[in-house]
């Protein structure tokens, strides 16, 4: 008889990489989940992992086990969010943001979520949006926090807050007074995010539009790596201009006024359609009620 503990040892063998990493997951040790693995094996007749290769590698069949392990364990998911009280649901819920939103309205996101639901276990992920969005896709988040750039019709688009950015640099880095041109600009270091930031993606197509080229640019995918650039005086950046504000009053940055002005990029909460019940709708509706880019952490 197959159980969802089994059915949770393949699920994370498999997302972690090893039957180590899967036991510290499950905080059982590495002995019981073999065990339960072995349960599977002797129920199917088959090999489910590859015992010669070094790192836990599903063979064909086990592979075949695991996308139907991911359907039962979603439907599980499903089944307990319709039909538990927020206080005793316990599940998971993978949650992936991007670096401005974690240094900024994450925890008060984080706080809601356990405010409502204590006993669900919040993963959270903060990687570029491009990587975000892949891991939706695959099913490995539940919902992601982005800037507005993925149209698809496979996914629920909550609208959050935009953010207003601006190019900041270091006071005595460009002479021009304001208002400044893109093209001057251009005669500068640019220090860009890149396209697999959404925002980067927004701004090198808002450029594209312009006819403008930045032949010197530098690409960090950290937005903290970017503002010590641009106090630095190393180039010139688009960042948000309202958490950085403290920099700016106190002289440590400038905020360019030019012609014309970045596109504000709106934000948004993105989950599947084919879960658009229960815990995804109301963590969006958190989001709208948390989203704050105006201040960081610290």
């Amino acid at each position: 008889m197959i159980t969802f503990k089994q059915i949770d040892a393949l699920y994370w063998i498999a997302e972690l990489g090893s039957f180590e990493a899967a036991a510290n997951k499950l905080n059982m040790s590495q002995s019981a989940i073999s065990k339960r693995i072995q349960e599977l094996e002797d129920t199917f007749d088959v090999e489910i992992f590859d015992r010669s290769k070094r790192n836990a590698r599903l063979t064909e069949k086990g592979g075949e086990l695991l996308d139907y392990a991911r359907d039962l364990l979603n439907s599980r998911d499903q089944l307990l969010e319709r039909v538990s009280a927020r206080e005793v649901l316990v599940r998971r819920f993978r949650l992936g943001v991007t670096e401005l939103t974690a240094l900024t309205w994450l925890p008060a996101l984080v706080e809601a979520l356990r405010q409502a639901y204590p006993k669900v276990q919040i993963e959270p992920s903060v990687e570029l949006s491009s990587e975000l969005f892949r891991k939706l896709e695959s099913d490995q988040l539940d919902l992601v926090i982005v800037p507005d750039v993925y149209s698809d019709p496979r996914f629920h688009s909550t609208v959050l807050h935009s953010v207003e950015n601006a190019w900041i640099c270091a006071p005595g880095l460009i002479p021009h007074p304001d208002p400044v041109s893109l093209e001057v600009l251009a005669d500068y270091t640019v220090l860009t995010q890149g396209s697999q930031s959404g925002t980067g993606l927004i701004y090198e197509r808002w450029l594209a539009a312009h006819n403008v080229q930045m032949p010197r640019t530098l690409t960090s995918h950290n937005l903290l790596v970017q503002v010590g650039l641009a106090l630095s005086g190393i180039g010139v950046s688009y960042l948000p201009k309202a958490c950085l504000s403290h920099l700016i009053e106190q002289g440590a940055l400038r905020a360019l006024i030019t012609q014309p002005q970045l596109p504000s990029i709106q934000y948004v909460a993105l989950h599947r359609l084919d879960r658009q019940f229960g815990l995804n709708q109301d963590v969006a509706r958190m989001a709208q009620a948390c989203c704050d880019f105006s201040r960081l952490l610290f």
